[in-house]
């Protein structure tokens, strides 16, 4: 499988695998699309980093973006959530990552992707940030995309490479709407998504840590 059509597994098979969409295969479309605004409020408890706080979020959805790949940004955000975290324009920018945070000169702390970067960007992002984090999913086509990748990331110290489980990710898409209020707990890389109503419970899985910090 090339590595576009990794990327573009979001749009054609609903399990998104992709940084970018079409485009980033030279295809610029005669009309841009609006994207849809969605609202969540995220209720984050993070034992493990000792974080707690409550986000007001404005997510824009691309118009190639499904249900699956919102959610796992959500969950992405949840994972690294902070006051100075925002999202990035991430399908609708060749330049910039899904989410990210800076300090207060404007370097770039954290660059997070979700999906299946091409590793040529994802080097690029590793000479721009000072962590780089990807929250991979699609099932049989992480496999694909790792093994593919594996040899050139491996060397990169600044990146964390990690799976959400295909159950999982699916599982996200009942709680995807125009309007959203989520509770997410994590403890031991153990995630909780809820809803107060129904659960989901997601096990990650790293495939590649960040080297400690010298």
């Amino acid at each position: 499988m090339s590595i576009c059509a990794l990327r573009h597994i979001g749009v054609s098979a609903g399990l998104v695998g992709c940084a970018r969409p079409v485009a980033s295969c030279r295809y610029t479309p005669r009309m841009a699309l609006k994207a849809t605004i969605c609202k969540a409020t995220l209720s984050v408890a993070d034992i493990d980093r000792g974080y707690y706080g409550d986000h007001a979020l404005t997510v824009a959805r691309h118009p190639s973006e499904t249900d699956e790949r919102m959610m796992v940004r959500l969950l992405a955000f949840a994972l690294h959530a902070g006051d100075t975290l925002a999202f990035g324009r991430g399908l609708s920018a060749e330049d910039e990552p899904d989410l990210w945070r800076s300090d207060l000169t404007g370097a770039i702390e954290q660059w997070i992707e979700v999906g299946l970067p091409d590793e040529r960007e994802v080097r690029k992002a590793c000479g721009r940030a000072r962590e780089v984090y990807i929250l991979a999913y699609g099932g049989r086509a992480v496999d694909l995309w790792w093994q593919g990748a594996r040899d050139k990331l491996d060397r990169q110290e600044r990146l964390a490479v990690t799976e959400v489980p295909q159950e999982a990710s699916r599982a996200l898409v009942q709680f995807a709407g125009r309007s959203m209020e989520l509770q997410v707990t994590i403890q031991d890389g153990h995630v909780l998504v809820t809803d107060g109503t129904t659960s989901v419970s997601v096990e990650l899985r790293v495939l590649k840590a960040r080297s400690a910090a010298k």
